[in-house]
């Protein structure tokens, strides 16, 4: 199964329960050692336990990294778009009147999907939403070549086009990024492996000194538990809690009614 159609809620209470498992596995393996043989010491299993959680600590970091930065990339094509959209409606004045009207209708439709096409990731309507605005820019796409033919060696008509391009440019980067870009399975399988093997070896070094178990052992599968479930909530564009921000766009759509104020 694909961990972006896992519920982060599930992945929050499964890195829980593998957290605490994985200690008290480590745990009951180390009371048995210590109980058949007495030579094992804490200063190695100190120092092989520190360096399984320094390379879990740095596959986090850098899991964490590429999502940021995905999640970053997401907000600035938001940006880019409206920006081009706003273009393509400036610019859309030099069209033939009979033209005009109707550019502004599609963009005003075409707006409101792409602003509600994340929304709609894990529902039926997603592949409606996005095949109704690659209608539109079709239909767009028709008319400027349609306008571009009358003159051929207008700079008027090539700006349109240039706008347009752009805006079918950055629809698709945006479907590319958003809808179909993810952490591959091997870096969470990965992560689940160091955060299983580290976390057994918290385990076996509490029973190896000789300490009883903690309830400091539920803080820290918690404190993993909430970075993993994080992550995963930064992989998916369609999340509630941390979405992209739609407002570039619904800005555009002020500009095209005449209420947007700086």
């Amino acid at each position: 199964m694909e961990m972006y159609n896992t519920p982060s809620s599930v992945i929050f209470v499964g890195t829980i329960l593998i957290v605490v498992s994985a200690i008290e596995i480590g745990y009951r393996f180390g009371n048995r050692i210590l109980t058949t043989a007495k030579q094992e010491k804490e200063s190695p299993v100190s120092a092989i336990v520190g360096s399984i959680l320094g390379l879990l600590a740095f596959i986090l970091a850098f899991t964490f990294s590429m999502v940021t930065e995905r999640f970053d990339a997401r907000k600035a094509l938001v940006r880019e778009e409206a920006s081009a959209l706003r273009n393509v409606w400036l610019r859309a004045d030099f069209l033939p009147d009979s033209n005009r009207d109707e550019v502004a209708r599609l963009l005003r439709s075409y707006i409101d999907h792409r602003i509600n096409v994340l929304q709609l990731y894990q529902s039926d309507h997603l592949a409606e939403v996005l095949d109704s605005s690659e209608r539109i820019q079709k239909r767009l796409w028709d008319m400027a070549v349609t306008n571009a033919r009358v003159d051929m060696n207008s700079d008027v008509a090539a700006l349109y086009i240039e706008a347009l391009n752009e805006m079918i440019n950055v629809r698709a980067m945006r479907i590319t990024l958003g809808l179909h870009t993810r952490l591959p399975m091997g870096i969470w399988l990965i992560l689940y492996m160091l955060v299983f093997l580290s976390m057994a070896g918290v385990g076996y070094q509490t029973a190896i000194v000789g300490s009883r178990r903690s309830w400091s052992t539920l803080i820290l599968a918690i404190s993993f538990s909430l970075v993993i479930a994080l992550i995963s909530i930064l992989d998916r564009p369609y999340s509630r809690f941390l979405a992209v921000p739609q407002d570039p766009l619904q800005e555009v759509l002020m500009i095209m009614d005449g209420n947007f104020k700086k």
